[in-house]
């Protein structure tokens, strides 16, 4: 039995916050209804290359475990269905701005009205019940409004962004927090709420030790590249055939570092560089006699040197090299399912390991408006005959 076996989720979601969030209570054994337009669905689905057999591997990202409705929602009875369908839910998780959340009459009044016990999360750019409620909110923009671009990149190099969409993505563990939180407390009260989730918030928040750096100093943080702005040495260094990133955590490490791995006590003595405090203040002097010491290692013998004396160290592998490393093997990170069109599609595994109650055994993505008719019949009780007259109304797909 999974943690969350039971638990209903309409998911009103599209792209990657929101289907991130609801992906993971999928995989925790909610049972989740993708809903979806009847004109292509969500738009990651069009997001391509990559693709495996014409399949957006971007959708593929965050929508295992879920069941598909294709319903135009711009339709009386496409809404109905949906007001339907959240008198039955535990969840409703979606993504819209505000005011058209409204206009289509499932804000989360609306469904509460006809389902208090329902939680209904609203994931936004910018939260709500302020002026800029209904400006769209989208990562890359939110990435560059929220300070994180100006420290990310070289020092005297151009602002940039993280590889991955990482605010949509951390949103949507904000999100699934504030659910469970929501599904917890409902188990006193016997109320649902609203959950407001922004992905303006998550960012700030995500700054973390940057913000408090600079909200109790009034120091404007900088980028320092791959280096750490309070901790040396902690960046990438060149060694004699590759790039080795080191994180020496506290003054221990750092002593063990110069006087039993390179053999330079001197380092360790110097008084600008005993202590960490030392060292960051110093780091223009320190960084190239390190760097000088390293170019006379291998990688491999570097690295098991420094592991050998409790050093953290890591090798810098391609995202290939990675799934291919101990880690990923050791932790069976990579699962599949089967897809009817794509064949055997692969993931990688939820990151929650219960030991009770384990996360679902995956099923593929679902296709699009694949579990239409099984869950208007299952769950409303529509009949074939009322799933044929929506279908030739335009109302589902």
């Amino acid at each position: 039995m999974s943690v969350l076996q039971g638990i209903k989720v309409l998911d009103l979601t599209r792209i990657l916050a929101g289907p991130w969030s609801t992906m993971a209570l999928a995989d925790l054994g909610a049972e989740v209804w993708k809903i979806e337009s009847l004109d292509g669905g969500d738009d990651t689905r069009s997001w391509m290359p990559p693709a495996v057999q014409g399949i957006s591997t971007y959708y593929l990202t965050a929508n295992r475990n879920k069941q598909s409705l294709a319903v135009d929602l711009r339709t009386p009875a496409g809404r109905q269905l949906i007001l339907d369908l959240a008198a039955e839910a535990d969840v409703v998780v979606d993504n819209f701005l505000p005011a058209s959340l409204k206009r289509l009459g499932l804000d989360y009044e609306a469904l509460s009205a006809i389902n208090p016990r329902l939680i209904h999360c609203s994931i936004t750019g910018y939260g709500q019940n302020n002026p800029l409620e209904n400006r769209p909110g989208y990562d890359f923009i939110i990435q560059a409004e929220s300070g994180f671009m100006s420290i990310t990149g070289e020092k005297d190099g151009e602002p940039m962004r993280l590889g991955v969409a990482f605010i949509d993505l951390v949103t949507g563990m904000n999100a699934v927090q504030g659910i469970l939180a929501a599904l917890y407390e409902r188990e006193k009260s016997g109320r649902g709420q609203a959950v407001d989730v922004a992905l303006s918030d998550s960012a700030m928040h995500f700054l973390a030790n940057i913000a408090t750096g600079y909200l109790n100093t009034g120091k404007v943080p900088q980028r320092f590249g791959n280096a750490h702005p309070s901790i040396v040495p902690y960046q990438l260094f060149n060694t004699a055939d590759g790039r080795i990133a080191l994180a020496v955590g506290n003054d221990e490490q750092y002593r063990r570092l110069c006087q039993d791995v390179l053999d330079r006590p001197e380092l360790y003595d110097d008084p600008r560089f005993t202590q960490n405090r030392g060292r960051t203040e110093h780091r223009d002097a320190l960084l190239p006699l390190l760097q000088a010491a390293f170019k006379g290692w291998t990688s491999a013998t570097l690295i098991a040197a420094l592991r050998e004396r409790g050093i953290p160290v890591g090798e810098v592998k391609t995202v290939a090299q990675a799934f291919d490393s101990e880690p990923a093997r050791y932790r069976a990170l990579v699962i599949s399912a089967e897809h009817p069109l794509a064949g055997e599609v692969r993931m990688v595994r939820s990151p929650l390991r219960l030991s009770r109650t384990p996360t679902v055994t995956p099923t593929a993505p679902p296709l699009h408006g694949q579990h239409t008719d099984s869950v208007l019949s299952r769950v409303l009780g529509k009949s074939e005959a009322e799933l044929a007259g929506l279908r030739q109304a335009g109302v589902i797909g």
